[in-house]
């Protein structure tokens, strides 16, 4: 677009001695259509600022607007649209701009009312078809889709909308289509890349966003997205690179400065999150996502489901989101339904037609028969995606649990031990299910070891009746008469004494049959004294007197 005339052309009797001083001084001063072509709006607003000092000119306004709106200042567009509204009502397009405002500042209700006012136009069509999907209204959105022609801004328009709606494959073959059309269009290109990085394909999205970087190096939103495939390709420093020269400039960025400063705190494990996502929670929809994320490693479940209560999933991630929120609060108060909610979200991603072949979407259908306590179909699901997973803690934590549910106990072993998440390995469900397999794979003594290393509490009193329990199923006498005598001494059960009361006459069996080592019986003989059940002494003068008899020597 070219600027219209803004001053009145120079009179013929000032032109002859104005143009030796001008035409010197014309050929350094930039032009307002040089900031344009160089999408250098700071600059283009700076010279629109100082012509309108010289003058008033409804003109002025206008590319003023245009400025501040692609600059990404939708603010200073928005009071600029208002008061040409109320000076100039019937300035073409002002209506629909104003619209324009309302919608990309998130006032979907003032922008479908103001654009009622605005003529009938292509733009408002489109816009008209954004603002249904926003507002969820699912009758409006078919009758403006029928409304779109075979138009590069209208396909434009419907490509976007199966974008957010995550039918990324459809997005993709419109834009294919417009590029063999017309290949100058290489802004087509970023949107094809976007759309492979939804789907997982970041070689392939560097691939096609590279022939726009070659020719737009300064691009934010294609080098945002360049960063974003080196961390999914690479890691978080090497993202934080490429986005370095952009933050450099940050003056320069607008619009995309917000998505830069999301990026770098996901791009530095959350760093910084609490400074950054909260003021971005209604200008970039990831923002809310990431601060959920953030609140529920931080285990601040209630302060994640609060933030989710406001969003109405509409895209997988959102769902997946809102299955773990619902799981992990579920579990954390016994709540049947939210533990029925998440599973609900999880069926609902892993079964659709998009999802069911994605890593995303088995890891859903494993999370939904793990809530239903269906470990063998877990193990059906998990081990389908375990090359892609193997290093993951969690997927390791998750696939070991299901394997001791299904008695693989050797697999299982073999996976908890895998995990190196401390956290992970703090908690009392990996300690209790790695001690369950140290026992079934016959190794007691490293789950006494376990035992041992815990503090005192209600945990590691479960824990001590899973071994004592655990160990007497296996045969594990000593370690099951250990256990019960931990357990009669810290509360004086009477089924604490029995359960020690089999176990030693486990283990004495043991040593007659010559299966345990004599020595143990001292051992026994000790725990025995301890004990202040009357039977305790009987039990005592049986083995005496068979290490009486057998002649062999007990400590």
């Amino acid at each position: 677009m070219i600027l219209s005339r803004v001053k009145p052309a120079i009179s013929a009797a000032n032109e002859s001695a104005a143009s030796n001083r001008d035409s010197t001084v014309n050929k350094n001063v930039p032009k307002f259509e040089d900031y344009l072509k160089k999408r250098d709006y700071t600059g283009a607003m700076t010279l629109l600022e100082f012509m309108q000092l010289q003058e008033q000119d409804t003109n002025i306004d206008l590319w003023m607007g245009y400025c501040a709106f692609h600059q990404g200042n939708y603010k200073k567009a928005l009071t600029i649209y208002e008061n040409l509204l109320k000076s100039k009502p019937d300035s073409d397009n002002v209506a629909v701009n104003l619209a324009c405002c309302y919608f990309y500042l998130g006032m979907y209700d003032e922008s479908k009312e103001i654009l009622q006012k605005a003529p009938t136009s292509g733009l408002k069509t489109r816009l008209n078809f954004h603002l249904s999907h926003k507002l969820r209204d699912e009758a409006a959105l078919m009758e403006h889709h029928e409304q779109l022609q075979d138009v590069l801004e209208d396909q434009l328009s419907l490509a976007a909308i199966h974008y957010l709606r995550a039918h990324y494959q459809e997005a993709i073959d419109i834009y294919k289509r417009l590029l063999l059309q017309n290949r100058i269009n290489l802004a087509l290109n970023v949107y094809v890349a976007l759309c492979y990085y939804k789907l997982d394909y970041y070689d392939v999205s560097q691939e096609v966003l590279t022939l726009y970087l070659n020719q737009y190096p300064d691009s934010v939103i294609a080098t945002n997205l360049k960063a974003c495939n080196h961390f999914r390709l690479y890691k978080g420093s090497v993202a934080e690179n490429e986005l370095r020269s952009i933050v450099e400039q940050s003056a320069n960025v607008g619009f995309g400065y917000d998505l830069v400063k999301h990026n770098l705190v996901v791009f530095r494990d959350g760093e910084g999150a609490m400074q950054v996502f909260p003021s971005l929670v209604d200008v970039i929809p990831e923002a809310r996502l990431n601060l959920v994320i953030h609140y529920l490693r931080n285990d601040d479940i209630k302060e994640a489901y609060d933030l989710l209560q406001e969003l109405q999933p509409a895209v997988p991630q959102e769902y997946i989101l809102k299955g773990v929120v619902n799981a992990a609060l579920g579990q954390e108060l016994n709540s049947p339904d939210h533990i029925k909610t998440a599973e609900e979200c999880f069926q609902l991603v892993g079964s659709s037609a998009s999802e069911c072949d994605t890593i995303d979407g088995r890891q859903c259908m494993a999370a939904f028969f793990f809530l239903a306590g269906q470990f063998e179909e877990v193990l059906v699901y998990l081990s389908s995606i375990k090359s892609f997973l193997h290093s993951d803690d969690t997927f390791n934590f998750n696939f070991a649990q299901a394997k001791t549910a299904c008695n693989q106990f050797k697999e299982a072993e073999e996976t908890f031990l895998l995990v190196q998440d401390p956290k992970i390995k703090e908690s009392h469900i990996y300690i209790s299910n790695l001690a369950r397999c140290f026992i079934m794979n016959g190794k007691p003594d490293s789950a006494w070891e376990l035992y041992l290393k815990m503090e005192s509490s209600a945990e590691s009193f479960n824990l001590l009746l899973l071994i004592a329990n655990d160990c007497y199923k296996m045969g594990q006498f000593w370690y099951a008469a250990k256990a019960f005598d931990m357990l009669d001494r810290l509360d004086p059960n009477p089924e604490f004494w029995e359960g020690k009361r089999g176990a030693i006459a486990g283990v004495f069996q043991g040593v007659v049959a010559q299966k345990f080592p004599v020595d143990m019986l001292g051992d026994v003989l000790q725990l025995l004294r301890s004990s202040t059940s009357t039977q305790a002494d009987q039990i005592a003068k049986v083995i005496r007197q068979w290490v009486k008899e057998k002649r062999v020597a007990v400590q």
